[in-house]
């Protein structure tokens, strides 16, 4: 049987940083935080051992991030993220700035699964590289290793066009 209470002291920052590494919203990452944890206490019997308890987490969180964002599609609600709205940039300082962030997760969007989780982690949710590799239940070099090579895909892309 496991502890949530205990669970919830040593993971929830975690969980909560990953979740704003998804979402960029400081808001719903807290949301789905609190909604990550509701889930893991409804389905602690599921809970096999088979993966750390921190990845299990993380997956229970980023399937609510999937649900959440289904949920905004089918009611037509995306907002920009604040730091659009605010800052001393001018309009197309700030337009220019958006388009290059968009390419860039359009490339990053190209890589595989694994790849696209650690590289995202990395460049927005600022996870070390022994963080991310405790999420995936690897060693430290492996997560540096992944994110290398995946930035290496993104600059060929580049050069290629």
């Amino acid at each position: 049987m496991l502890d949530m209470d205990s669970i919830y002291q040593e993971h929830a920052e975690l969980v909560y940083k990953f979740l704003l590494s998804l979402c960029h919203e400081e808001d719903t990452a807290e949301e789905l935080t609190q909604e990550t944890f509701y889930q893991a206490v409804r389905s602690s019997k599921k809970y096999d051992g088979t993966c750390k308890v921190s990845t299990w987490l993380c997956q229970i969180a980023k399937h609510l991030w999937y649900r959440e964002l289904e949920r905004r599609k089918k009611k037509g609600t995306t907002s920009l993220p604040e730091e659009i709205h605010s800052g001393n940039e001018s309009l197309d300082e700030k337009f220019c700035l958006k388009e290059e962030k968009m390419e860039l997760f359009q490339k990053v969007h190209i890589l595989d699964e694994i790849s696209k989780e650690v590289v995202l982690l990395r460049i927005t949710g600022a996870f070390s590289f022994k963080e991310i590799a405790e999420l995936f239940g690897k060693n430290e070099n492996w997560a540096r290793v992944t994110f290398y090579r995946a930035k290496q895909k993104i600059v060929k892309g580049w050069k290629k066009e």
